[in-house]
């Protein structure tokens, strides 16, 4: 797949639009919520938005960490490519949420898109050159990385400790939990990536994925809507066998 930059797949550059941080919908959910007018004014110099279509790579592990970005609408996913070959999705991103952050020059995992997405896409040797300059805004975006290695920390329980039930239970709650947080309605859950991506996240295969959602509907605590969307029929019995009761 090409990467983010280039211009096949139907992706386009957005640029020019330096007003929309102003009136962005979810900045109070972005790193930019810490920042004063004047401050803004000064990071949508090192800013560019981009609209990408599905299936799009932003960016490959390894490659240079040469920019951060933040997701304002659709879904991407992160993954890492293991020595043979098969694929762990480490995350999935929602819009508000911030990818790129790299503990060295390179990004330490494939981030691509699941639906069409928009991103702000911002240089990171411009953006470091405003830590040195606003405390705050480092210490935010640490605070960033720090959820993102308790959100890593949770899965190796989930990968590690749970069945297949449990998994897909906690996944379930867990989406309905993240739209919750991001001003939408939590119930009924909408999952826009596929069973693939779901059993890449929760160490499944496809037939198990699809196995236990099944399960969860004849217990009646699920009811599977289509079109990616599940209704949360007994949310209460849906948390108890998320926790193994």
């Amino acid at each position: 797949m090409e990467q983010l930059g280039t211009h096949r797949h139907g992706d386009r550059i957005l640029g020019g639009d330096r007003q929309s941080c102003g009136e962005c919908e979810i900045r109070d959910l972005t790193f930019c919520s810490v920042l004063t007018a004047e401050e803004m004014a000064r990071v949508r110099a090192c800013r560019t938005e981009v609209k990408l279509p599905a299936h799009h790579t932003i960016f490959h592990e390894a490659d240079e960490a040469d920019h951060l970005f933040n997701v304002t609408s659709g879904v991407v996913k992160l993954y890492k490519l293991l020595a043979d070959g098969r694929r762990q999705i480490t995350g999935f991103l929602f819009a508000g949420e911030f990818l790129g952050l790299a503990a060295n020059r390179t990004y330490a995992y494939t981030a691509e898109t699941v639906t069409e997405a928009k991103l702000c896409r911002f240089s990171r040797r411009r953006l470091e050159k405003l830590f040195d300059e606003w405390p705050h805004l480092e210490k935010h975006l640490l605070g960033i990385a720090a959820s993102e290695l308790i959100a890593a920390q949770d899965q190796m329980v989930l990968l590690g400790r749970k069945t297949a039930q449990e998994k897909m239970a906690s996944f379930i709650l867990m989406m309905s939990e993240r739209a919750e947080a991001r001003g939408q309605d939590g119930n009924p859950v909408t999952l826009p990536m596929n069973r693939a991506d779901i059993g890449d996240y929760l160490g499944l295969t496809i037939e198990t994925v699809s196995r236990t959602l099944t399960q969860l509907k004849n217990k009646g605590v699920i009811s599977l809507m289509g079109s990616g969307h599940i209704l949360l029929s007994k949310p209460d019995d849906l948390g108890d066998l998320a926790e193994g009761f």
